[in-house]
């Protein structure tokens, strides 16, 4: 008779007696919060401003792109592993002058599926059991789970607000306490910028601090960086790994979904020396060998426009800063009229709103409050969101009462989750 699938994993004395057990490391990180908010937010027919995915159309240009890569024959063709020779290419000429150093585009570029790849091969490349790995958070999800199911430890440092917390750029690191983090076991350092979930840019000065602590304790650092074309206009990317002796040891992970905002195409790449490349094309090899091959083809096309449009106002990373920075403008319009108090944000797609004005209750012993509070906000307005504190491992206590909203979204949306917000007290 076969077993039904509690009976399979019932452990005795602490140990599986099954051949069907999963290895230990990935138990405990079986929920997504990406798939439980989702659902949540269809569950109540609520207005998705919970997860980062832009719903407006692709640029005609993106879509003209398809039509000319399909007649392309090696466009359906397996393609080089660590990256389609024409876009590895336009990516080197694309960043090279943005990093101040010619980038080899067979050996300092890497293209993945979805820049989350990239982030897995780095963590998995060079996380060995016991190794410590500073997260600085608020983070992306993904880090510590990557960490832990590596059997590495995470090591959190937080941002906190210096002055009005208002201001995302006043979310800062308290230096002694970044680098009282670093001990003899620390491998690798997280670094996000344009930051999600806050909207902080991390300043040329803070870069440069993190780059030479960094280089002290001789540890890697990996840049996500999936939002550098979403910096709002008046305001300034700085890349790590133009920080004094950072490129040396700095693996900055870039995203096409991102870029040209189609994050369902699920393409990304890392970029570094030839020495850390390497390590992640193992683990890339070994996993997916390569992204589809006419993706490549499409975004190579997309990035060599970008170059040849570059400053010029039809250039599509000349307009998404503004488009980025409008959605942004319509949400805290709403929260302005609503009475609700926000974190500014100068880049990502993200805006933290304090919902301490809605004066709602909650037995927080169990639950914390964000959390309740984007269920309550789910169910009973219909406007989803994601709580602050899914993002902490461990300073919770600094989310307070934020909640995060996206908005990468149409007009349409933006108008109905506007309203939403500015009747959300009735």
């Amino acid at each position: 008779m076969l077993k039904t699938a509690t009976q399979q994993f019932c452990l005795y004395g602490g140990r599986c007696l099954s051949s069907l057990s999963p290895a230990q490391r990935i138990i405990g990180h079986e929920k997504n919060l990406w798939v439980e908010y989702s659902a949540l937010a269809i569950r109540h027919q609520a207005v998705n401003l919970g997860q980062g995915f832009p719903d407006f159309p692709p640029p005609d240009f993106l879509k003209d792109a398809w039509s000319e890569a399909v007649n392309v024959p090696s466009a359906h063709w397996y393609t080089r592993g660590q990256g389609y020779p024409r876009l590895v290419n336009a990516l080197s000429d694309l960043y090279s002058p943005e990093f101040g150093r010619t980038i080899n585009p067979m050996s300092e570029i890497m293209t993945s599926v979805g820049a989350y790849e990239s982030l897995y091969a780095a963590l998995t490349a060079f996380t060995d059991p016991g190794d410590e790995v500073i997260l600085i958070e608020p983070h992306f999800d993904s880090y510590s789970v990557v960490v832990e199911v590596c059997g590495g430890k995470p090591v959190y440092v937080p941002l906190k607000p210096e002055g009005d917390p208002r201001n995302a750029n006043n979310w800062v690191l308290d230096k002694a306490e970044f680098e009282g983090a670093f001990s003899s076991k620390t491998k690798l350092l997280m670094v996000n910028t344009p930051h999600n979930p806050i909207g902080k840019l991390f300043s040329a000065e803070e870069m440069e601090f993190i780059a030479r602590t960094c280089e002290k304790h001789n540890v890697l650092i990996i840049s996500d960086e999936v939002y550098e074309r979403c910096v709002f206009p008046g305001h300034e990317h700085h890349r790590i790994a133009t920080a004094p002796g950072a490129w040396e040891r700095t693996i900055t992970v870039g995203s096409a979904g991102k870029s040209f905002s189609m994050t369902g195409y699920k393409l990304g790449w890392a970029i570094g020396p030839e020495e850390l490349i390497s390590k992640l094309q193992t683990v890339h090899q070994t996993a997916v060998y390569s992204a589809p091959t006419i993706l490549q083809e499409v975004i190579a096309r997309c990035v060599e426009r970008e170059i040849e449009l570059k400053g010029h106002e039809d250039a599509y990373h000349t307009q998404l800063p503004q488009i980025m920075r409008d959605g942004c403008n319509q949400i805290m319009a709403a929260c302005k009229d609503a009475g609700l108090d926000v974190v500014e944000p100068f880049g990502g797609y993200f805006i933290l709103v304090d919902t301490s004005p809605l004066g709602l209750e909650f037995d927080t012993s169990q639950t914390e409050y964000d959390i309740q509070c984007v269920h309550w906000l789910t169910e009973h307005k219909k406007l989803a969101g994601i709580p602050l504190s899914l993002f902490f491992g461990k300073n919770k206590h600094i989310s307070e009462k934020y909640i995060r909203l996206c908005f990468a979204k149409s007009e349409g949306t933006l108008k109905t989750g506007g309203d939403i917000i500015r009747d959300i007290k009735q």
